[in-house]
């Protein structure tokens, strides 16, 4: 008996289950030592902040957020989040992103990937859903380890959240604040991711991504600080990452983040269509 021909044209080869390439995606995240040691720096933040402000014997004096901290500890999960949105997280997105494409270029891996029957398009969401997992991971970590260093070395009024306005939340209304603040700082981290990808798929250097995208942040808070360019505001991604403090003040305002997150929402959309032209045209 002879072994059926196979045509490369009518019988393609087969790519793997979605299911299974984002399994794979997130075990080659996860086993990552880089990931790992950031993961336990970022759960020392709100850590290291909790015992500035339990060795400042309450004076309440600190820059910003942190003045508030102080016999108020669910504050820090918030005050982590904002501290870490203006370098510290944008740094590990942009890490993760410069792996997932120039990286693997560098290592002459992403041949491989692109001959590989698993699709580019199914490629570039492995790689942003890689991403995501980092920003998500980084994220939850700071709030998680922030409402239990919060509540533990800083302490509160019996597991109460005293608001910038002056009145106090129950313990639920505090958590769902800061979920709130978690889920808006993940967009804003996303945003960054896409813009990485982006360049990332332009570049076969880990390194010039990462000194674009932090180097593009620099460059925006420079123009927002400028007030003779405030007409540029709306269109700074980093202008409006100030609005994680809202979810202090009562009644709740949310115009803030609502608006950050669409403009999030715009760099989004032209990171990952720019990432998905160049890796549809990019050479084997």
């Amino acid at each position: 008996m002879t072994a059926p021909v196979v045509d490369p044209v009518l019988d393609p080869p087969r790519s793997a289950p979605l299911g299974r390439l984002l399994g794979a995606e997130l075990r080659w995240v996860l086993r990552r030592p880089r990931t790992l040691v950031m993961l336990a720096l970022f759960a020392a933040v709100p850590v290291l902040i909790s015992i500035g402000v339990a060795l400042a014997d309450g004076s309440g004096r600190g820059p910003g957020l942190v003045s508030a901290i102080a016999g108020n500890g669910l504050v820090l999960p918030v005050a982590a989040l904002s501290l870490a949105l203006v370098l510290l997280l944008p740094l590990a997105v942009s890490m993760a992103a410069a792996d997932a494409i120039a990286g693997e270029s560098a290592h002459g891996t992403l041949r491989g990937l692109l001959l590989s029957p698993v699709g580019r398009l199914r490629l570039v969401g492995m790689k942003a859903f890689g991403v995501m997992v980092v920003a998500t991971l980084a994220t939850l970590v700071i709030a998680v380890v922030g409402v239990l260093a919060g509540m533990i070395v800083v302490g509160g009024a019996e597991g109460q959240l005293v608001t910038l306005s002056g009145t106090a939340v129950g313990l639920g209304d505090a958590l769902l604040r800061v979920g709130l603040v978690a889920i808006w700082v993940i967009g804003q981290l996303a945003a960054i991711g896409a813009v990485a990808l982006a360049i990332s798929a332009v570049t076969d250097h880990p390194l010039v991504v990462l000194a674009s995208v932090l180097g593009g942040l620099i460059v925006f808070g420079v123009l927002a600080a400028i007030p003779s360019l405030e007409w540029l505001q709306p269109w700074l991604l980093s202008s409006g990452w100030t609005a994680g403090a809202d979810a202090l003040r009562d009644p709740l305002p949310l115009g803030g983040m609502i608006e950050s997150s669409l403009r999030a929402l715009c760099y989004v959309a032209v990171g990952a269509g720019l990432t998905t032209y160049r890796m549809l045209r990019r050479d084997a």
